[in-house]
């Protein structure tokens, strides 16, 4: 096992939680009966939107939303998040290598996309004009919370169909296709709805392309969409979609049941999914992608700065613990912040073992560390979690883990949104992040790099890592880039 000196990153990667909904489908069938286009009630477990901007939306609950109205110039390919497939786009595009060491990537439009109508415009056709304007602003970090990834990429609508994307330094298709695709700043807005709501009113009202249209907001109650009837690939079978802020897991159950919704975020726990499936009318199901849950120590903390207390800290944890939570299939571990069963890049249990990453819980040495360290009768943490059940119930585990060897855990559940405000403002001693991204680059330049757009909640900075993740993302070799993805 390598030992933990003094500016070696301290991150732990617990386990990979796949999605999961239930569903009743009596609701459902009684709605079809009533009407032909029946609206489908989605219980999130969210308290309310934080930002329906897609150039800005984070929690799973707005992306929901946002994925509904919204479209990218490709997509991933439904059921298969490791493809991609058209989307805005007529097709797939090639890259282009340019004399001056430039790439270029040309997309051809669809000329049947509208743009949804507001309160004050009508719905009118897009164009390469609405796909420069959204890349414009997705690429400006005074409009977007994702400028960091478009950075050194330049645009160009040179006709109404058509929209060239120009890049200092050549991607592969791994890295350029996810940033163009329908997730964060892939997303297309178009520019009069955009301009004429205002960025205040569209964080709350958006107005996209996609197969549903922004219909009405009720703050910590719902957020309501309509069919596009309009819509290129044809109108949704559904009438409409409700979607519902239950932020409590039973509440949302009992909703279920008693047939005032029809679809639920599940709790990650294979034996709730295992009972919801015993009763009749309800299935639940568990798919793919999945977040992963990752705890970051903060290495300038005035007491986990000692090496040796990070040690013991990792030393009483296991991610057993945290995975038997859930179980399988609803969770399963991983043993790097890239997830390798989703993506290149990550570790698997065997090359983190080689790698000395991977480490087993050992409670009688982690208590001979902080004694070592000055702690024998250990100290407190004060912590702030979010009040989801995906980090409220991880924050549990490690206040028993941390128990053991005499470290006492303090931790005050707030809302999900107050809990990402507390911890860019100061870090927490440990910090737990659930997360998708969909490339390992994203998860190490956001998190872990020196200019990372999520806050670095572990204050850890090394030039060997940047370096290698910059040397990842302009290699195009996808065997050369892997490894330089799992050696950071």
């Amino acid at each position: 096992m390598r030992s933990l000196s003094g500016r070696t990153r301290a991150t732990v990667s617990i386990f990979a939680a796949i999605m999961m909904v239930l569903t009743a489908f009596g609701g459902i069938m009684s709605q079809a009966g009533a009407q032909a286009a029946p609206v489908l009630r989605l219980g999130t477990n969210a308290a309310d939107i934080q930002d329906l901007d897609p150039h800005y939306s984070s929690a799973t609950g707005d992306r929901t939303i946002v994925d509904m109205v919204f479209n990218g110039l490709v997509r991933f390919t439904p059921g298969d998040s490791s493809t991609f497939e058209a989307d805005l786009a007529t097709e797939m595009p090639t890259p282009t290598d340019n004399a001056d060491g430039t790439q270029t990537w040309a997309f051809t439009l669809r000329d049947d996309v509208q743009c949804h109508a507001t309160a004050s415009t009508d719905a009118y056709a897009m164009t390469s004009a609405d796909v420069l304007f959204s890349y414009q602003k997705v690429s400006n970090a005074d409009t977007s919370g994702y400028a960091g990834n478009y950075a050194g990429w330049t645009f160009e609508a040179p006709d109404a169909t058509t929209f060239n994307v120009t890049l200092e330094t050549p991607l592969s298709e791994a890295l350029f296709l996810p940033q163009v695709a329908n997730y964060s700043g892939g997303y297309v807005l178009c520019q009069q709805s955009y301009e004429a709501l205002g960025a205040d009113a569209f964080a709350t009202a958006p107005a996209g392309t996609g197969p549903f249209v922004f219909e009405s907001y009720t703050t910590q109650n719902n957020v309501t969409l309509t069919a596009n009837q309009d819509y290129f690939r044809g109108a949704p079978q559904l009438g409409g979609v409700e979607v519902r802020f239950v932020a409590d897991g039973t509440s949302r159950e009992l909703a279920l049941q008693s047939g005032d919704l029809d679809v639920i975020a599940g709790l990650p726990e294979a034996q709730w999914v295992e009972r919801m499936n015993e009763v009749e009318g309800l299935q639940a199901d568990v798919f793919g992608v999945g977040e992963v849950v990752f705890l970051n120590l903060d290495v300038e903390h005035e007491i986990l700065q000692d090496p040796l207390v990070r040690e013991a800290i990792l030393l009483a944890i296991d991610r057993e613990n945290t995975v038997a939570l859930s179980g399988s299939p609803v969770s399963e571990p991983v043993y790097s912040v890239v997830p390798a069963e989703f993506m290149p890049g990550g570790l698997t249990e065997e090359a983190a073992t080689e790698a000395g990453v991977n480490y087993e819980t050992n409670i009688e040495r982690a208590q001979e560390l902080l004694t070592e360290a000055g702690y024998p009768d250990g100290f407190e943490l004060d912590m702030v979690t979010s009040e989801q059940d995906a980090y409220l119930n991880a924050y549990t585990v490690l206040q028993e883990e941390l128990r053991q060897i005499g470290i006492t855990v303090n931790l005050e559940p707030v809302q999900h949104q107050a809990m990402h405000d507390l911890i860019r403002e100061a870090p927490n001693p440990i910090t737990i992040y659930v997360a998708f991204r969909p490339t390992a680059d994203v998860y190490l330049t956001q998190f872990f790099t020196s200019g990372g757009d999520v806050p670095n909640v572990t204050n850890f900075s090394h030039f060997s890592l940047d370096e290698l993740v910059a040397e990842a993302r302009t290699t195009t070799d996808a065997a050369e880039q892997t490894a330089l993805w799992e050696q950071a």
